[in-house]
Parts: C-alpha cells; structure tokens; sequence
C-alpha cells in the first residue's frame, strides 16, 4: 500500500510539473506529427506522435495535454517493474528496490513529464522485461505471445527497440531455459506478432526512400575516432548525471553482478543480455561520435533489478540513501524549471534554452508579420518551425521549408513570388538560401528570452520552388 501512495503522489507531481513547463522544440515537433499521422516519420517510428493525438484528444492542446500519457505510463512501468522484480528474485525487496532506485533516475523523473520517443519506449521496454520475468517465474508460453505484442509496440515508439530482440534473442539461444522454449510454436508466433506490428514503419520508409532507416542507419559510419575521450567522458559524465551518481554506480555494479551470474542462472542471464549489447554499442558509437544522453535509457530497467538483485543478496541498503539522492536532484530540477530560483545566464541554463520565450518569440514576429502584410511566416529549421506552429496565432499561415516537411502528409500552399517574414537563428552565417528565396532583406533582431543568441528577421520573396510548401498546423 505504501508502494501504491508514493506512486500516486509521485505521478500527481509530475502531472502538475507537466501542465506548467513550456513545451521544449522536440515536443512542439512531435507534436506537429500528431497533427499528420502516418505509419513512420524522417526521425523515428510513429508511437510518440499517438500517444500525443490520444492526451491532446482527451484534453486538449495544452502542454499537459501533449504530455498526459508520459506520467501515467511511468507509473504503469513501475509497477509492472515491482512485479518483474518479485518474479526474478522472490522472497525479497528485489521490486520494491529496483522501482525506487528506476524512479529516482532523471531518466524517469524528468524523461516521464517531456514527451519523446523515448517515453513510450521506456514503458513497453519494462513491459517486455516483465513479461520475461513472468515467463521464467510460472513457464507458461502465453507470455511469449505477450513479449512479442510488447516488443512490438517498443518497436512502434523507437529504432532502440532493436537492442529488446536482440537480448531476448541472446538470451534464449545462450540459456538452456530459452533454448528448451526454442522447440515450441510460442516464442516464433511472438515474433511473427512483434514483426506484423512493425510492418507500417518498414511501410512508410519503402514509400519514402527508407528516410527513417538511411537516417538512424547512418550514425553507424559517423567516425571521429581523434575525440574518442572526449566521447566517452562525455557519455560517462552524461549517464551519472540522468541516473544520478550513486544510482549510476549501483546500476554499474548489478552489470557487473549479472554478468557474473549468467551462466548460472537464468533470471541474471535475463538482465544481462538486455543490458549488455546496448551498453558495448554505445560504447563503440563513442568511439567515433557523440553519444546522446538519452539514448542509454533503455538499459536502466534491467539494470535497476540487477542492482536490487545484488543488494538484496548482500543485505545493503545503499538503495535508501540514493533513491533519497535521487529524488532530491529530481526536485531541484522541477523547481528550476517550474520557478526558475537559481537565475543562471542563458549559456549555462539548459531549462531556458529550451523551453523558456518563444511566446515572446511568438507574438513580436506575429507584430513584425502583421506590420510588412506577410503572407506567410517560416523558419530556417524545423525546430522552431515546429515551435511558431505551437504557439503563433493562426492569423498568418505557417509554412515548413526544411526538407523533412516534404516527408510528411500536410495540406500544401502556394506561395511562390509572396512576401512573408524569415526567422533564422543569428548564429547561422550569410544571407538566405537564394534557391528558395528569390529576393531576402535584413529588417533587424528578434529576441527569445533565455536563448543565447537572437533570431534575424528577414522580408522575403518566396522563389518558384515553393508553389506547393506544407502549411504546418496550428493550435489556436
């Protein structure tokens, strides 16, 4: 019952915190998927752009509204986390540990109120864990059928997912558990399912010259190996700070742990073969560019019940004290972003940068669009594209001129030889591209508060190239 109460409360404050914080760039453009459904996108497969159509459905274009399923779904997670926990190690705190010590974590606490891929990716990635965990505790086949129907919406929400397939793969070829399961129909029907769900995004990329897989596909080559250091730091540094210090360090001792145990058991064999073919693939990524501080989320629910594996076997409770770490760096970060209280210059607040002006963004270029008669507004990036398209009024209409619009099933505009108004971050050097704007003319600097640099208005005449441009939607 306590377990349920710290939940409750948990996912009530991160509703509150998702209602009042501005939606960030990356939210107003998956938001703007939302808006055109379709079985996969340029950047990720299409299970973040429905679970936004599903809480702006139920209540409505807000930011809580974007981001109501986030919260929600992290408690459904962590209870099926809890239970994942008394299936693989029974007879001890092993669920109640790994929930605490998973919901601790930035990863969850600030990664269930933004709403990413990452969000519906966390959920099903648990989801799948648990099933697993109910495999091995009662050996029915029937969770095989649920692992597949689970592996297959992880799949839906983000490339990632693969690392899922590929360690229940591991582990069932490795194990002798798995391998007995390997003579029976269940475990190819689960995959049969799990491929049936991800047939609409293999769909979409054969309708669009594979741009979702050439894109994601091709981080592979990215090769820098001069800054290997630097990378890995980096990605060290990253993980301590999303997972909080004392976290990272026992969710890197469960590896350990696990790693140690495979051979002999099957419920750490489970843990390690979800965990450590992402974890060496990150590794080499780093080797040769930047890995993204979110993209290792996905390792941490296994690596939660290894580190409460390990703990419960020894009798610690580390677990109390970094848990209470934990949620007290997660505080600090909902109040800085909800209130602000530590006043930070714009280059070293991450929360401004993101998140804060482009309301006065917003209503200074509708003043400026509105006194040159604009036909239209646009931007020189897809991020704030996506933001004026979530916050302008809708009295001038919105076009996209970056090329990943092309991708999407948007209604089209003529605005070939139209005056409009260009936004481009004053960071990008030289004029316009001449190819989509036959005549451009600086008229002076439009600022964002608590971005670190202005945005440059342009007055510009639209070029023969953009008769049919997307007309982005709009909130209001």
């Amino acid at each position: 019952m306590g377990v349920a109460a710290i939940m409750a409360a948990a996912t009530l404050i991160r509703l509150a915190v998702a209602a009042v914080v501005p939606l960030s760039a990356d939210e107003a453009y998956y938001w703007v998927w939302s808006r055109a459904l379709a079985g996969g996108y340029f950047d990720h497969p299409p299970m973040v752009a429905l679970w936004i159509r599903t809480g702006t459905g139920l209540i409505g274009a807000t930011p809580l509204g974007v981001r109501l399923l986030g919260p929600l779904a992290a408690a459904v997670a962590s209870t099926l986390l809890y239970d994942a926990g008394r299936c693989l190690f029974p007879g001890t705190r092993a669920g109640l540990i790994a929930t605490s010590l998973l919901n601790a974590t930035l990863v969850v606490g600030v990664g269930s109120i933004i709403m990413t891929p990452d969000s519906p990716l966390l959920v099903f990635w648990t989801a799948t864990l648990w099933t697993m965990a109910r495999l091995l505790a009662t050996g029915r086949g029937i969770w095989w059928l649920a692992a597949g129907v689970l592996a297959g919406l992880a799949s839906l929400s983000k490339y990632t997912a693969l690392f899922l397939w590929v360690g229940i793969g591991l582990w069932a070829l490795l194990v002798p558990a798995g391998r007995a399961w390997l003579r029976r129909w269940q475990p190819w029907v689960g995959i049969a399912i799990g491929a049936a769900m991800f047939a609409p995004v293999v769909a979409w990329n054969a309708a669009h010259q594979w741009a979702g897989f050439l894109k994601q596909g091709g981080r592979v080559t990215d090769w820098q190996p001069g800054r290997a250091v630097g990378f890995l730091a980096e990605l060290v540094g990253s993980q301590a700070g999303l997972v909080t210090p004392w976290i990272f360090i026992l969710c890197l001792i469960g590896l350990a742990a696990a790693l140690r145990r495979m051979r002999r058991a099957a419920n750490w064999a489970l843990l390690a073969a979800l965990s450590l073919p992402p974890v060496l693939v990150f590794l080499q990524h780093a080797l040769g560019d930047r890995v993204q501080g979110n993209w290792p989320a996905v390792i941490y629910p296994a690596l939660s019940l290894a580190a409460a594996g390990w703990l419960t076997a020894r009798g610690r409770r580390d677990w109390v004290g970094a848990s209470a770490l934990g949620f007290a760096i997660t505080a600090a970060v909902y109040l800085q972003a909800v209130f602000g209280l530590v006043p930070l210059p714009p280059r070293l607040d991450p929360i401004a940068m993101r998140l804060r002006g482009w309301d006065v963004l917003a209503r200074d270029a509708a003043v400026e669009a509105a006194a040159m008669r604009a036909s239209f507004v646009a931007a020189d990036g897809y991020d704030t594209d996506s933001q004026l398209a979530w916050t302008l009024s809708a009295t001038v209409p919105m076009v996209g001129v970056d090329p990943r619009w092309v991708l999407f099933d948007l209604r089209r505009t003529d605005i070939a030889g139209r005056i409009g108004l260009l936004l481009r971050d004053a960071r990008r050097a030289g004029p316009p591209d001449p190819a989509l704007w036959n005549r451009a003319e600086k008229l002076g600097e439009i600022d964002r508060p608590g971005a670190p640099a202005p945005f440059t208005a342009w007055r510009v005449v639209a070029a023969p190239s953009l008769a049919a441009v997307p007309l982005l939607p709009r909130r209001h």
